[in-house]
C-alpha cells in the first residue's frame, strides 16, 4: 500500500523514537517533527483507525506490524542514501537533509541498485 510523505515520515520518527526512548507519546512525535501538538493527535488518530499504531491507556505509542513494515522500509532508505550521499563526499548533515527528501521519491529499482553498491563496496 502506498501511503503519504507525511505519513511515512510520522511512522519513521515514531520508530526512531522507540529505538532511542523506548517508548512514544504523542507530545515526543510533536517535539521530535516540530508540528503542533493537536496535529499529531489526529494524525495519531487516523493511524489508530488505519492500523499503523495502536495507544495504550497512559497514551504510548506503538507500531503495528503493518506500522512498523513501512516505517522500517523508511528508516532503512534514509539511513542507506545518506550513507551512499557520505561516500561520494558529501557531508554528514547535508547527506541526512537530503536522504530525508529522497527516500520518498526513489524507485525500489534504484533503491535496490545503491543498496547492492553499497554492500558490494563497504569497507
Amino acid at each position: 500500500m502506498k501511503i503519504m510523505e507525511s505519513a511515512q515520515n510520522y511512522l519513521e520518527t515514531i520508530y526512531m523514537l522507540q529505538k532511542k526512548n523506548g517508548s512514544v507519546r504523542s507530545i515526543d512525535i510533536a517535539h521530535e517533527l516540530s508540528y503542533s501538538k493537536p496535529s499529531v493527535s489526529v494524525a495519531m488518530k487516523n493511524f489508530r483507525e488505519a492500523g499503523y499504531i495502536t495507544v495504550d491507556e497512559s497514551g504510548e505509542i506503538k507500531l503495528t506490524k503493518k506500522g512498523e513494515e513501512i516505517a522500517v522500509n523508511m528508516y532503512e532508505r534514509h539511513t542507506l542514501i545518506a550513507k551512499a550521499l557520505m561516500a561520494i563526499g558529501v557531508s554528514e548533515e547535508t547527506a541526512y537533509k537530503d536522504s530525508c527528501k529522497i527516500e520518498h521519491d526513489i524507485s525500489d529499482e534504484s533503491f535496490e541498485k545503491i543498496k547492492d553498491f553499497i554492500d558490494r563496496n563497504a569497507k
